[in-house]
């Protein structure tokens, strides 16, 4: 495969729209590249303006892509016991909205996106979960949703074969500045373990501009990068992904994984997933209203 860069931005919403314009314009200080949008409908249930979605519009007329993530970005969910609360109220702050859904639940949430993408007439090719956290109602709604890819952490995961390509995150915490000071010094390890890897994802969020420690450190890393590879959207590299590769030359310098599970495990469900296949054509037929 063609060494690529992909620059994703999340948590593209109404709300968060100034701080990720600043937040593009300093990835443009370093190069005008092709970013990854990942946009939420109703970002804390709030609405989107009509002006939000002109300007998603306009950033895709120019290149970028538009991926869905999420459509309130919040976990509603009780969470079952203290570690998983300590991961759903402190670790994610409450934002991993599919870390915990029914197949019914994650349906409908990906369907009402979905629309929304089709009211605001934007092309959507793929859908990557707030925080990566996906329950496997989730990972069964997305076979059935007519998306190109979804992602990890740690891997991009073609839909709906879930066939993945390795590609570790280079993400950064900026709530505090210990947490800034460790993202710093954590990605710097990690891009010097990608140096191999067909696939570079530089993931930011929109404050990342705002803290100059962590911008230069971004920066940083987007020039270095960029030295060797192509800048490219996470659904251009999808589309390589599934065109180039052979499948049957596993271990040729290619990480190809199923995913978030292993072949047996895939093999295991086999007989599941056809029992479900009545119940998901049903919640697919169902109104979704915004």
């Amino acid at each position: 495969m063609r060494r690529s860069l992909c620059v994703v931005l999340h948590d593209v919403a109404s709300a968060t729209l100034p701080a990720c314009m600043r937040t593009i314009q300093a990835i443009r200080e370093v190069a005008d590249v092709p970013i990854t949008l990942l946009a939420v409908p109703r970002y804390h249930c709030e609405p989107s303006s009509a002006t939000f979605g002109s300007w998603l519009r306009a950033r895709s007329l120019d290149g970028d892509e538009v991926a869905l993530h999420g459509y309130t970005h919040v976990d509603d969910g009780v969470p079952r016991n203290f570690v998983d609360r300590l991961r759903r109220r402190h670790y994610t702050r409450g934002e991993g909205e599919f870390c915990d859904l029914s197949l019914t639940e994650a349906t409908q949430r990906i369907t009402a996106g979905v629309h929304w993408f089709k009211k605001e007439g934007l092309t959507l090719h793929g859908f990557v979960a707030p925080a990566w956290l996906m329950s496997e109602g989730t990972w069964e709604a997305l076979r059935w949703a007519n998306l190109r890819y979804t992602c990890t952490i740690r891997r991009l995961v073609l839909l709906p074969e879930r066939r993945g390509l390795t590609s570790q995150s280079i993400v950064y915490s900026t709530s505090s500045s210990w947490r800034r000071q460790a993202s710093v010094g954590w990605n710097a390890a990690v891009a010097a373990t990608l140096k191999s890897n067909p696939l570079v994802r530089l993931e930011l969020h929109p404050r990342d501009a705002e803290h100059a420690t962590v911008r230069r450190s971004w920066q940083h890393v987007l020039e270095k990068h960029l030295a060797d590879r192509t800048p490219a959207t996470l659904a251009a590299v999808a589309e390589q992904f599934r065109i180039e590769t052979d499948w049957d030359s596993l271990g040729n310098g290619v990480d190809i994984d199923l995913g978030s599970e292993d072949h047996e495990e895939e093999l295991r469900r086999h007989d599941s997933d056809r029992r479900t296949d009545g119940d998901v054509s049903r919640v697919m037929q169902t109104e979704h209203h915004t």
